[in-house]
């Protein structure tokens, strides 16, 4: 389990990426909610659960909204992921200095998704991969932005209802 649940606070942080650019959440809270995903690149629920989030990223991401991949890997593992997955919102890098913000959110399992509100509040916490769960990101979001809420998955596609991280 995470220590951080709905309801709770996130803890701030500032963490370097992909793009050499550092991504900190108080500012992006400013711009709108944040969906921070922490994963590794070995853990096969993350290799099936990124894919869904780059969907909610195409649908719901842009303006006003900000997806982070958090990884638990370095730099160039983390990018061979993401290509490997399609994945394009930004990713940042929690390898250094003994996983500093994965400690501090109390992480156990990967993946665990965060969507934290613009107050810092976390408005969903998903362990592992939880069908509902991204689900309901994508109404939130959708609701925020004020667009219909598409479906995430598809009629042809057999998901679960969860996958333990």
């Amino acid at each position: 389990m995470t220590n951080i649940v709905a309801g709770n606070g996130a803890p701030v942080f500032s963490l370097k990426g992909l793009d050499g650019r550092e991504y900190s959440l108080s500012a992006l809270m400013e711009r709108g909610p944040v969906i921070a995903a922490f994963f590794k690149i070995s853990c096969p629920v993350c290799q099936f659960t990124f894919p869904f989030l780059e969907r909610l990223y195409q649908r719901y991401g842009g303006e006003g909204v900000t997806f982070l991949g958090i990884s638990q890997d370095d730099a160039k593992a983390t990018g061979k992921f993401a290509k490997e997955y399609g994945i394009t919102f930004p990713m940042v890098m929690d390898d250094e200095d003994g996983y500093v913000v994965s400690n501090a959110y109390g992480l156990t399992n990967v993946p665990t998704i965060f969507l934290i509100d613009t107050d810092g509040t976390v408005k969903v916490s998903c362990m592992g991969f939880d069908k509902k769960d991204l689900e309901t990101i994508a109404a939130e979001l959708a609701e925020r932005k004020k667009i219909s809420l598409a479906p995430l998955f598809r009629s042809d596609e057999v998901i679960p209802a969860n996958k333990p991280g």
